[in-house]
């Protein structure tokens, strides 16, 4: 068991106060030396540009009439009270771990003591500026449910952060306290005894070491991620995205504008700016995928992403509350596919390709999409319904198992309505729609908070509804239309009884109990 989660008041890394403020203090600082140096110059050495004996005055005397004291007298002063807040705000956030809530306490005038029960988390990330991997400092950030409910502790060590992770899922899974004092005296027993201080070649060997590691840690993961990010996948399915498509449209609007009123010259000077924009979009969504990472660990699924600056973060499981499998229009000769979720909260971190971290898989195969479905539902995915989800992914087909809308639903659902329907299984309720942007989404009963129908007047008058399944807020929007009547009707009553019923059987929120 690591120490930070013995039940006692901790502090943060001594670099937070750097990490955290610092860092642009310091900048501001040296801006402001800068433009004062040749004043500082002649203050330190007086009379440097004058021959002998024209310059020549009394020192107290200068000192007194000139202002430049006074004003580095000023700055001197700022600094140390700035200097004092940082260490003294470092000083008063501290936090603790008990075997059932986490605590943090912070703030020098305004105070704030916030808890988070551990059988409530929902995920906990690991993020590494590049500033902070130069000090061997990581931030972590605790997700749990509930508006503005999550905490972070910025800054700990990487080994300290690692470690207090790992404790973390371990008690909110449930395992019995005994099985970890036995681990724990073991691991204590077979470690060995402190190490001398380290030295400045130590520290910089183990520094770059922490650069060149893995981002899963071999111990608790697979040494190799189940999908493997390609550059070439990046750069392609962000040139063939709508939004990529609607920015060249952009661009050939202003071109043409511009042109024919005669402002033909101003077109290249328009266009700087929208290319060095697309450039930095483009390169910033590459150097965030490189290392992306997803694999299964005992407490959850581990998604890792960043080459200079990077994040991990553990979902444990129970704590997806949808999935939705979706393609852009222009990706379909490649068969790619993108898959989001809803979390009951979000972590800050951007995810792979620069979206909120609710992205588990930017752009991949059909077939990697399939693996990353074993890992975040892996009660739902298995050999029996591997058809089914294939089918939801493939064209409409009269075996594939969905009910889908009647052929009057051509009225509200132009190109779709073969396509568009819905799967229920006993563990989950699958949404089949769109038939140019094709999505599949998957809300596992246990999740679904509750169920809607809704029938407006023209569906009424061509007999068809709308069904709803409520979850967490996010991307993912559990819904279907311009079903037959009868058929929403089953699927309300069916999902809501399902729903109950897995609620009530649900135990993952202590997924280690046994």
């Amino acid at each position: 068991m690591t120490e930070l989660a013995d039940g006692e008041w901790h502090r943060l890394h001594p670099a937070t106060p750097l990490l955290k403020g610092g860092i642009a203090f310091i900048a501001i600082l040296g801006i402001i030396i800068a433009n004062l140096r040749e004043r500082l110059v002649e203050w330190l050495i007086p009379g440097i540009d004058c021959p002998p004996g024209v310059c020549e005055e009394d020192p107290v005397t200068v000192a007194l009439n000139d202002y430049l004291l006074l004003v580095l007298l000023g700055i001197a002063v700022v600094l140390l009270v700035i200097i004092a807040l940082f260490w003294l705000s470092w000083r008063m956030n501290t936090f603790r771990v008990t075997d059932e809530v986490v605590e943090v306490r912070q703030g020098v005038l305004f105070r704030s003591h916030r808890k988070a029960r551990l059988d409530r988390i929902q995920g906990i990330n690991i993020s590494r500026s590049l500033f902070a991997r130069i000090f061997g400092a990581a931030k972590l950030e605790i997700s749990a449910a509930g508006s503005d409910a999550n905490m972070q502790l910025a800054y700990l060590s990487n080994a300290n952060a690692d470690g207090l992770r790992a404790e973390l899922l371990r008690r909110a899974s449930g395992i019995r306290a005994r099985e970890a004092v036995e681990k724990a005296d073991a691991a204590a027993g077979a470690a060995p005894g402190d190490p001398a201080r380290a030295n400045l070649a130590e520290v910089a060997r183990q520094r770059l070491a922490e650069f060149s590691a893995p981002e899963l840690d071999p111990s608790l993961a697979p040494p190799q991620s189940v999908v493997q990010m390609h550059v070439g996948r990046l750069v392609g399915s962000t040139l063939l995205s709508v939004g990529m498509l609607w920015f060249v449209v952009a661009i050939a609007g202003v071109v043409v504008a511009l042109t024919l009123t005669g402002a033909g010259g101003f077109v290249f000077f328009g266009l700087i700016p929208m290319v060095f924009g697309l450039g930095s979009f483009l390169a910033n969504r590459i150097v965030k995928s490189l290392r992306y990472s997803i694999a299964s660990t005992p407490d959850g699924v581990r998604v890792g992403f960043g080459l200079l600056s990077t994040s991990n973060e553990t979902i444990p499981p129970g704590r997806i509350h949808a999935v939705e499998i979706s393609q852009e229009l222009l990706w379909r000769p490649f068969d790619w596919w993108t898959v989001r979720v809803n979390l009951a909260s979000r972590s800050t971190a951007k995810g792979a390709a620069g979206q909120q971290s609710t992205t588990i898989l930017p752009v991949g195969s059909r077939a990697e999409v399939l693996k990353v479905l074993e890992l975040v539902l892996p009660g739902l995915v298995t050999d029996e319904t591997r058809e089914l989800i294939e089918g939801g992914l493939a064209p409409a087909r009269p075996e594939d198992g969905f009910t889908t809308s009647p052929r009057r639903g051509a009225l509200l659902r132009w190109f779709s309505w073969r396509r568009n329907g819905f799967l229920l299984h006993p563990d989950a309720v699958v949404l089949r729609r769109g038939a140019v942007w094709r999505s599949l989404t998957v809300v596992p009963t246990a999740r679904t908070q509750s169920v809607a129908a809704h029938q407006g007047p023209l569906e009424r008058m061509l007999r068809l509804a709308k069904v709803r399944l409520h979850t967490v807020q996010g991307p993912v929007t559990a819904s279907i239309g311009a079903l037959d009547v009868a058929d929403a009707s089953a699927l309300f009553r069916d999902a809501a009884a399902a729903g109950v019923a897995a609620i009530r059987a649900d135990r993952t929120h202590r997924w280690g109990s046994a």
